[in-house]
């Protein structure tokens, strides 16, 4: 257990806060659609003791436990919390997901987690959320059993986005950003898609082509956007605001092996090295490539903060 700003984070039933509003799900990237379910539990509750807003999340995630391969995240632990605590939660409870968790019936799932545990006054789900063995409760299930312990139970409706049919999803927003379309991932996120890491020393390549770079260490669960160049938005730990050109790959012109994430700030000089360096993805500019000469690099990423700041001025 730890806090983060104001947010008390616990996986141990012991050291949940009570009693408790809770939104259950997985909430990777708390997109629009999330940010429905939320909206319930942090509305001005009747009780005369106020329950804690509560977002109950499963770790691992149920899936990741099943298939054993590692999830890439929208969200990793560290930016889901500060994103939680704009939203007005004020508690993550990360249930640890096991054999014995997942064998619980649905009645189970309620009576032992959460009316024994959480003491939860009032839950708010999705439409399409499923608990309990083998997903078989649906949320109409948890209302029905919920109700009988006196506790309120909202269903949200899938949210869409700008008029369209397809509905907001991680999965969606995930294949956009593989797709390089960070726009319409803003559309389902509501803000910009971003990578927050240290700055760290890399090889200084772009200095010696004009074009210095600031390194970025992310979390290793972030996911990742299609690899090329981006236009971005930065800003430090000091609040600096930056506009930059953002590379994502194997910089295959100087023979890079590893992907990296590196961010060239236009019209800027200064040292990053060790700050916390935020940046959002506004639109993607062209696909990683390699050149036949430095020289050919150098013109290209010439043309490249050119365009960065032309959509960047809008």
């Amino acid at each position: 257990m730890y806090t983060q700003s104001s947010v008390w984070v616990t996986s141990s039933t012991a050291n949940i806060l009570t009693p408790t509003a809770i939104a259950l799900g997985n909430f990777d990237g708390l997109h629009l659609g999330h940010r429905q379910v939320l909206q319930p539990i942090v509305s001005s509750p009747t009780q005369t003791i106020p329950p804690y807003p509560t977002v109950v999340t499963f770790t691992p995630h149920p899936q990741e436990f099943f298939t054993g391969q590692t999830r890439q995240l929208l969200t990793p632990l560290s930016e889901k919390i500060r994103r939680l605590e704009r939203l007005g939660i004020k508690q993550l409870v990360r249930l640890p997901f096991d054999r014995e968790l997942a064998a619980l019936s649905p009645q189970e799932f309620v009576e032992q987690i959460l009316v024994k545990h959480l003491q939860v006054k009032q839950i708010s789900v999705g439409k399409d959320f499923r608990f309990g063995h083998r997903r078989r409760g649906t949320a109409e299930d948890l209302r029905k059993i919920a109700t009988s312990y006196g506790i309120s139970v909202y269903i949200t409706p899938l949210q869409t986005y700008s008029g369209q049919k397809n509905r907001i999803s991680s999965s969606l927003i995930r294949h956009c950003l593989g797709e390089g379309d960070v726009m319409q991932a803003k559309q389902m996120l509501g803000y910009p898609y971003s990578l927050t890491g240290t700055v760290a020393k890399g090889q200084q390549l772009g200095r010696t082509i004009g074009f210095p770079t600031a390194n970025l260490n992310l979390p290793s669960d972030k996911l990742l956007p299609r690899q090329g160049v981006y236009a971005v938005r930065g800003k430090t730990n000091q609040r600096e605001s930056l506009d930059g050109v953002m590379n994502i790959g194997c910089r295959p012109t100087v023979e890079g092996e590893t992907p990296t994430v590196e961010v060239h700030i236009l019209d800027w000089s200064g040292d990053l090295y060790q700050k916390t360096l935020t940046v959002e993805l506004e639109e993607f500019l062209r696909p990683e490539q390699k050149f036949p000469s430095l020289d050919q690099l150098k013109d290209q990423i010439s043309q490249d903060c050119d365009l960065a700041k032309v959509i960047l001025q809008k």
